[in-house]
């Protein structure tokens, strides 16, 4: 199974999930660290990620490679981040056929109504939670 997380500005967010991850899947889990910018790509490098590449044409070659993009709300939204995701970033994320777990976290303005705020370490505890589930269901994982 190959899981792509997606992160920018200085890959705080992505640097936790990559971990986490890390921590909870078996090692022949492959995780790709996208960033919208080479420090959030160290940053899930050093995470544990098996490979990296920044920008955004490894975000739009790569997202429709990967069986499960992870990241916040902001990577299908054109503009976020302050502009480090690009329209065509935004587009490529949200056309993948990948499984995608977004965290909802209203840094882009926009929020989404009936999800109830979580601190982030615990909304990350129920990404990994679904992406093992899921993971397990379609039979990427062993029981």
């Amino acid at each position: 199974m190959r899981i792509a997380v997606v992160d920018g500005q200085g890959g705080g967010i992505g640097k936790h999930i990559t971990s986490k991850i890390r921590k909870e899947l078996p090692p022949e889990v492959e995780i790709l660290a996208l960033g919208t910018n080479a420090m959030a790509t160290a940053a899930m490098l050093k995470a544990g990620a098996n490979e990296g590449a920044t920008g955004e044409n490894a975000v739009v070659r790569n997202a429709c490679r990967v069986d499960v993009i992870v990241g916040s709300l902001a990577i299908v939204l054109a503009e976020s981040m302050l502009g480090e995701v690009t329209p065509r970033m935004a587009a490529s994320i949200a056309a993948s056929p990948a499984l995608k777990l977004l965290l909802p976290l209203n840094r882009a303005g926009v929020e989404v109504v009936g999800v109830k705020e979580e601190p982030l370490p615990h909304l990350i505890d129920a990404l990994v939670v679904r992406l093992k589930e899921w993971a397990t269901e379609a039979g990427k994982l062993a029981n």
